[in-house]
């Protein structure tokens, strides 16, 4: 019998977590690899690990016994790390752009969790608009951008820079909860008033969108650059409006329609780096922004605000080893 380390992680994961969900969140992953990972397990061990009779998921003797191993495991790697970190300490200075938009509150929790793990880099937090965001990144001025956009249009990368996704959502259709009674189609939004988004923006091209497969022409278009600004213009229950379905589960005084909104809004990450790979400075920023925004996602969960989680993407740069679990 010849069992795979890295599926000893993800049922340890499980085994901390409570569930397959909550450990796809700590793995930031789907919850569909935690469950083909753990099927692959079963199959190489012989033996049942998970107790799926019951409405709760429990692990069998089996897998609690194999979840300890993977607790060792992962405790062993958390130690190698640590040792790693005192004999080849990360310092200087790394500059961080956040551009305008629903990251900059997850953004911010990157510095003090580099303050803890690296007490002496200096990371620097500004906000950036994206055109300006691109150019510091090309000329130095920048390391690290946290960016949100569209799935259908692509951000350039400047010279010498790489780009990741952090998470993927969904888009929704919020109106003032004023509205009565609530629009059910397409046709019920004829003649309204909007809180559009500006054109290059993920909002602007998912209303776009929208408006486009519906044929849909604003009675009144207001403009939101901000999500501030965007929140301040629900709450005067100015119009409709198109945004992230995070975004839109956390806002007030808007009703969520049931209506379709095509696409994919991402969270996206650009890095200055080289044919080695990023510096360790920007690399301790990578994980740490995977780590906030992993933070985000949980505590979205336990609020049980969402409909659908918003999924972390596995960040190329944490190695597999270190508790990642790729799709297959």
């Amino acid at each position: 019998m010849e069992l795979d380390p890295r599926r000893l992680l993800v049922l340890d994961a499980v085994a901390r977590s409570g569930g397959i969900a909550a450990a796809a969140r700590r793995l930031g992953v789907t919850a569909s690899a935690v469950s083909q990972a753990l099927a692959r397990l079963e199959q190489q061990a012989g033996l049942a690990l998970l107790d799926r009779a019951g409405n709760r998921l429990e692990l069998t003797e089996a897998g609690r016994a194999l979840a300890a191993r993977g607790a060792r495991i992962a405790d062993e790697l958390t130690g190698a790390a640590q040792d790693l970190a005192v004999h080849g300490r990360i310092a200087g200075r790394v500059a961080i752009g956040v551009s305008l938009g629903v990251l900059t509150a997850t953004a911010t929790a990157v510095i003090p969790l580099l303050a803890a793990e690296h007490p002496l880099l200096e990371a620097e937090l500004r906000e950036v608009e994206y055109p300006a965001a691109l150019q510091q990144l090309r000329r130095g001025l920048l390391d690290v951008v946290v960016l949100t956009a569209d799935r259908d249009h692509p951000t350039p990368l400047p010279d010498g820079t790489a780009c990741g996704v952090v998470m993927t959502d969904g888009y929704r259709l919020v109106v003032p909860e004023s509205w009565s009674p609530v629009p059910s189609s397409a046709a019920e939004l004829a003649g309204l008033a909007w809180i559009s988004a500006p054109p290059d923006s993920a909002r602007g091209h998912a209303f776009a969108r929208f408006a486009a497969q519906y044929g849909i022409r604003p009675a009144r278009e207001h403009l939101a650059v901000s999500s501030a600004a965007l929140r301040a213009m629900l709450a005067a229950q100015l119009g409709a409006a198109v945004l992230p379905a995070n975004a839109a589960a956390r806002l007030r005084c808007r009703t969520v329609t049931a209506l379709p909104v095509s696409g994919t809004y991402e969270s996206r990450v650009l890095y200055r780096t080289s044919p080695v790979g990023p510096s360790p400075a920007v690399g301790a920023v990578l994980r740490a922004l995977r780590q906030a925004v992993l933070g985000a996602a949980e505590a979205l969960a336990v609020r049980e605000v969402l409909d659908r989680e918003p999924i972390v993407g596995l960040p190329f740069w944490v190695d597999e080893g270190q508790g990642g679990v790729r799709e297959e």
